[in-house]
């Protein structure tokens, strides 16, 4: 989710301030950086609970002392704690799907077996199904950011404690036009989305009930903020219609060196260029608005796909990881799904995802729509022959296969596999493999740490 932001607490006072047309020209060079799809990465962030009672909560000091075991191990990927205590790994742009398998597939079974120790597991579910929002990570940051999402309900604090995703992170592909170029790329991806919430939903429960949603993580992203989780308007290029967004979206808080962070109402980002006030923005304030804008599918230089729930099971994690490379990075696939996709989405109507019918759709019913089901069908059938293609090893395609066959081919996703949070919370975690990120085909062993990882 990417709540955990570095850098200074405020702007360097000798900063040049920015203007609205330098601010615009930045946000077009650094949104979409073009060239061959090369590089694959993914974010798993994790709810952590006790083994054997997970209606529980767990207690901040034990938790303190589980994130010291965790911090100690010599991961590949980039390790950091969400404000409601859950875990994330970054893994680091990887030359391939399997680099990338491989290393996350490492990184977990350390974390894992770190955290079993302390009596605690990793839980791959889009929202926590018994907990209650509650904030440990007491910092200005999110002092600034929850005053500022409470305003719209209580939508933000859920998602900021409560929740976990699969986030898919690919290249934004090739400045020329085609199935590789990143202006197909980009309306893909907002065509897939609907596709992928649908197919991996996986959060049913909140707080001991069921809400009405396959993925009610989906549905808290759609209610948190009036703009801030919109992608972009469509009907402009997609650098101008991501850099007028950027801009038009109000700032969410302006960072001091001391003291609490300003949260100002109703102040867009276009507004605070030209006003000054309270101070000129610079381009280090920029870079944090950037960050405070959580759209399905965000441009960082990539492509960020965010609209994925934390997927249960022992690889549960790799299959949206490797059907959304296939359907990106196999121009055949590309082609083949783009076709599929688009008559769907020109049906719904016209507002921005995730609040248009068919994002909503997803989110409420799933594959148990027989248009999305048909679509999944579609994309998958696809997905599987592209792995091939690209080399994926029989391990992955396996897993990829048993999904199809379990979910997509009934009509099915992972919520409706889910047991009632009640019976859980009396025979443990311990006894549910399904749900316990366990060892599993390729997270019960190391794969050796061969090559170093690609840069972005």
């Amino acid at each position: 989710m990417g709540w955990d932001i570095s850098g200074a607490n405020g702007s360097r006072p000798d900063a040049a301030p920015l203007d609205e047309s330098g601010a615009e020209d930045l946000l077009r060079g650094i949104c979409f950086k073009t060239g061959p799809p090369r590089t694959v990465g993914v974010e798993l962030e994790w709810l952590i609970h006790d083994r054997e009672r997970p209606d529980l909560p767990v207690g901040q000091e034990r938790l303190d002392r589980a994130v010291e075991a965790v911090r100690a191990l010599p991961l590949s990927a980039a390790l950091t704690f969400e404000p409601g205590g859950q875990l994330e790994l970054s893994s680091q742009p990887a030359g391939s799907l399997m680099e990338c398998v491989d290393t996350t597939a490492a990184d977990l079974a350390a974390v894992r077996a770190a955290l079993d120790t302390a009596g605690l597991a990793p839980v791959g579910l889009g929202v926590d199904p018994w907990q209650a929002p509650l904030r440990r990570l007491r910092e200005p940051r999110y002092e600034a950011m929850e005053a500022a999402l409470d305003r719209t309900g209580p939508a933000g604090r859920a998602m900021m404690c409560t929740s976990a995703s699969v986030q898919v992170c690919l290249d934004a592909g090739e400045e020329e036009p085609g199935p590789l170029g990143y202006g197909r790329r980009w309306q893909l991806a907002h065509l897939l989305g609907a596709v992928l919430v649908a197919a991996f939903a996986n959060s049913p429960f909140r707080q001991g009930r069921r809400t009405g949603w396959r993925s009610t993580r989906q549905s808290l992203w759609a209610d948190l903020d009036p703009v801030r989780t919109l992608a972009p308007g469509s009907g402009r290029a997609p650098r101008e219609a991501w850099a007028a967004h950027v801009l038009d979206t109000t700032v969410l808080c302006i960072r001091r060196e001391e003291g609490p962070w300003e949260v100002p109402e109703g102040l867009t980002f276009r507004e605070w260029i030209r006003t000054g006030s309270p101070r000129p923005p610079v381009r280090a304030d920029l870079d944090y608005h950037l960050t405070t804008l959580f759209p399905p599918v965000r441009p960082r230089g990539h492509l960020e796909l965010r609209m994925i729930d934390a997927q249960s099971g022992p690889d549960g994690w790799l299959v949206p990881l490797a059907v959304a490379t296939a359907l990106f990075d196999d121009p055949e696939a590309a082609e083949t799904v783009y076709r599929t996709l688009k008559p769907l989405a020109e049906a719904s109507d016209a507002s921005a995802a995730p609040r248009n019918a068919l994002w909503t759709t997803a989110a409420r019913e799933g594959l148990a729509d027989p248009e999305l089901r048909g679509a999944a069908t579609a994309c998958f059938g696809a997905a599987l022959p592209a792995l091939e293609r690209m080399g994926a090893s029989g391990a992955v395609r396996d897993t990829v296969a048993a999904f199809t066959d379990r979910y997509v081919a009934r009509g099915r996703c992972p919520a409706d596999d889910l047991p009632e949070p009640g019976e859980l919370s009396h025979r443990g975690l311990s006894s549910d493999q399904d749900l316990l990120s366990g060892p599993g085909p390729l997270s019960d062993h190391t794969p050796p740490r061969s090559g170093k990882a690609a840069t972005a």
